[in-house]
């Protein structure tokens, strides 16, 4: 099938039966793990490419837009555009019952069904030979590092963990990141651990081969890695520390120096920007604050003192240079295999433009959400234990200064306002999403607020 023409498939405010292609995915859309709009039903779906991949799949980039009516005078919401790679046959297999989306009865596809080609394995592989053969199809382009070899013939199977993305595995040895919400330019999940490869960091698995589109704009598309089949991850060890009553220092030591090793080669490989001052910085953070707080009625009486932890950084020793950093490092963006640590999905946060998460930011910003994820890990079992998360966050700080020559902990303001920023965030995210873990950041909401740290 050639490439399409950007496609009307409903119209804007119109209902459709299901039983065409639009109507079974704004069906099924929102149903999706990685589907950003859940709590905004789809109104409307452009399809903005279609490329066949291989016989009976197609390869379809869809914009989906909200329902959601616009304030007077407002603008209406922008549609997310999503990847979505589709299987088409006459018929499915029971083993495919999981993926599958619909029967389509009108249109191009009448009378065929449409599955989630990501959950067949047959496509699975095709995918992959697609990416051990670069080349063209459509508008998509398909590029590998030459001095890698990517074994044929290697067994897939699809993660039921992934969140904001689809990942695969290949034969425990390789693992696809396929981009889900896709954004204009380079994806930095592609761009970062290319980089640090280049300057010779080996705490980050280095691309091996990934795919891109050129239309309707360039962006990147998936990201294929070498796989750590024995590594796991830090949120699951720490986990396993808390319930064994063991401690965590050593292991929080050792992170705390990866990380520093990760922020090193960053600034090696991209310009950094002198510090120029705290006001900026502060003024967004107190504008995310107040939004939140419009929000989340319980982060309302804490607001005043919150405030002081951002316009304490006005005046302020600026810290260091502002570089390129992961953007959201957690405990669970990094794993360990053997006594080694491996710094994962560099893509920061997904609801965030790509131009403000590939830009230039303080390297604390980083440092201050590992320091939330041991508190998060302390607080999974009761009784809870504060006194594990201090001296694992301790120890991080402590590892980090060891690598980069300076210590978190003599950046005060800067630690405090950064952490501040990262839980009010974490009270917007479990709002929405998990409401019974609000408890969690609100704990530390009342600490930075009333204690001042």
């Amino acid at each position: 099938m050639p490439k399409t023409a950007p496609l009307r498939l409903s119209s804007p405010g119109g209902e459709r039966p299901p039983a065409t292609l639009a109507g079974l995915l704004r069906e099924w859309l929102p149903g999706q793990r990685w589907f950003a709009g859940k709590d905004r039903p789809v109104a409307d779906l452009d399809v903005l490419s279609t490329t066949e991949l291989f016989p009976g799949c197609l390869h379809l980039l869809v914009r989906a837009s909200p329902t959601a009516v616009p304030a007077p005078g407002g603008t209406p919401p922008p549609g997310d555009c999503y990847q979505l790679l589709l299987g088409v046959r006459e018929h499915v297999s029971p083993r495919l019952a999981r993926a599958l989306i619909g029967r389509v009865r009108e249109g191009p596809l009448a009378g065929l069904v449409v599955y989630d080609a990501l959950q067949d394995p047959r496509s699975a592989e095709l995918l992959l030979e697609r990416l051990r053969h670069p080349g063209t199809a459509g508008p998509l382009r398909f590029e590998a590092d030459p001095s890698v070899s990517v074994p044929a013939g290697l067994t897939p199977r699809l993660l039921d963990a992934e969140q904001s993305n689809s990942s695969l595995v290949y034969g425990d040895r390789f693992i696809l990141k396929v981009f889900r919400r896709i954004q204009p330019g380079v994806n930095p999940d592609l761009e970062l651990p290319g980089a640090l490869a280049a300057q010779g960091c080996t705490r980050v698995p280095a691309p091996v081969a990934w795919f891109r589109t050129a239309e309707p704009r360039a962006a990147t598309l998936g990201v294929l890695q070498p796989f750590l089949p024995d590594a796991s991850d830090g949120w699951a060890l720490a986990l396993r520390a808390l319930a064994t009553g063991d401690e965590f220092t050593t292991e929080a030591h050792e992170l705390g120096q990866a990380t520093a090793d990760v922020h090193l080669a960053l600034a090696a490989a991209f310009p950094s920007e002198r510090a120029t001052g705290n006001a900026h910085t502060a003024t967004a953070m107190t504008e995310r604050l107040e939004a939140a707080a419009h929000s989340v009625p319980a982060l309302r009486p804490f607001v005043p003192g919150l405030r002081t932890a951002f316009g304490a950084l006005v005046g302020r020793d600026a810290g260091p240079p502002a570089q390129r950093v992961h953007g959201d490092l957690h405990l669970g963006q990094v794993l360990r295999a053997g006594r080694d640590w491996f710094v994962i999905d560099f893509e920061g946060e997904p609801s965030k433009p790509l131009a403000e998460r590939r830009s230039a930011q303080s390297p604390v910003r980083d440092i201050a959400g590992m320091l939330r994820s041991f508190d998060y890990a302390a607080r999974q079992r009761r009784p809870w234990r504060p006194e594990w998360a201090r001296r694992c966050r301790e120890a991080y700080c402590a590892g980090y200064a060891v690598r980069a020559g300076w210590d978190p902990r003599t950046k005060h303001a800067l630690l405090r306002a950064y952490e501040t920023d990262r839980a009010v965030y974490e009270v917007l995210y479990e709002a929405r999403h998990r409401p019974d873990w609000l408890p969690v950041p609100m704990a530390a909401i009342e600490r930075l607020a009333v204690r001042g740290g």
